[in-house]
C-alpha cells in the first residue's frame, strides 16, 4: 500500500492520474430540535484514475454530503479520503485550500457563476487565484470557451447567457486547471435533456482524457449510463446497481 501523506504535507499542484478511495465515511447532523440524524453511515468505495462513477439516490440520501466531505470542503465524523497519497480528511485548513485550488474542480447544479463578470472572467477565476498572469489566464479561458462552443459568448456577461450556456461556463471554470478530481452535483438537474447528456459526456471525456477522477451524483439514469459505474446511495450506505 503506498504511503499517505501527513496532514502537514500539502498535495502537487495540477497533477493527474490520482486514485480517490474513500472507506468507512459518516456524517451526521443535528436538526433543530436535537434529533440526531445519520446521513452517511459506512460508506466504501474507490475511484481509478480516467474513471467516471455516477451516484444516485433519492433526494436528502446525501450525495450533496458525499461530495462536500470528499472536497474538503466539510470535515467527516469518521473515515478516511485519500487522494492519491492525500489524506484529506486529516488534512489543515491551509492544506485543504490548496488540494481544492490545485486538484478538485466542482461542478454545481445553479452554477454559482459571478453575474457581473463575463464568461472568461468567470472561466479564468481559477487560474488568476493560482497566480496565473492576467493576460495568460484570460487566454486559456477563451480557448476553452471556443472548445465549447462558447467562443462569441466570452465577451458576454454571463448574466445574458442561457442556463445550458452558463452550465458550459461553469465546466470549464472547473476544468481549466486541470484537475484531477472531479465533482459534480446535479451538474444536469436544471437542463433539458440533449444539453445535460453534452455536459455528462463532456465530464466522462475529460475522465478518459487526462485521466482524471470523475463523480456524478445525478437523478438522471441517462447521465448514469454514460459513466463508467454506477453507485446507489439508500440509507446511509452505497450498493453497486
Amino acid at each position: 500500500m503506498s504511503k499517505v501523506q501527513s496532514p502537514t504535507s500539502t498535495p502537487e499542484g495540477s497533477e493527474t492520474g490520482l486514485a480517490f478511495r474513500i472507506s468507512d465515511l459518516r456524517k451526521s447532523f443535528r436538526k433543530p430540535g436535537g434529533e440526531l440524524v445519520d446521513v452517511l453511515r459506512g460508506v466504501t468505495f474507490s475511484v481509478s484514475a480516467g474513471e467516471s462513477v455516477a451516484v444516485m439516490g433519492r433526494s436528502g440520501a446525501g450525495k450533496s454530503t458525499l461530495l462536500h466531505l470528499l472536497a474538503g470542503l466539510e470535515a467527516p465524523d469518521h473515515g478516511t479520503i485519500v487522494a492519491g497519497e492525500f489524506a484529506v480528511e486529516s488534512a489543515g485548513e491551509s492544506q485543504l485550500a490548496r488540494f481544492r485550488n490545485k486538484q478538485v474542480g466542482f461542478v454545481f447544479q445553479f452554477h454559482h457563476l459571478i453575474q457581473d463578470l463575463t464568461a472568461a472572467e468567470n472561466v479564468c477565476l481559477p487560474l488568476l487565484i493560482s497566480r496565473i498572469p492576467h493576460s495568460t489566464a484570460m487566454q486559456r479561458a477563451a480557448e476553452a470557451l471556443e472548445e465549447t462552443g462558447l467562443g462569441p459568448q466570452a465577451e458576454n456577461l454571463v448574466g445574458s447567457l442561457s442556463g445550458g450556456e452558463q452550465q458550459r461556463v461553469a465546466l470549464c471554470r472547473a476544468l481549466i486547471h486541470r484537475p484531477s478530481i472531479v465533482l459534480a452535483d446535479e451538474p444536469t438537474g436544471n437542463l433539458d435533456a440533449k444539453i445535460g447528456d453534452e455536459i455528462a459526456r463532456s465530464l466522462v471525456k475529460y475522465a478518459q482524457t487526462v485521466q482524471a477522477s470523475v463523480i456524478i451524483a445525478t437523478h438522471s439514469e441517462s447521465v448514469a449510463q454514460l459513466c463508467d459505474r454506477l453507485l446507489i446511495l439508500h440509507d446511509g450506505r452505497l450498493s453497486i446497481a
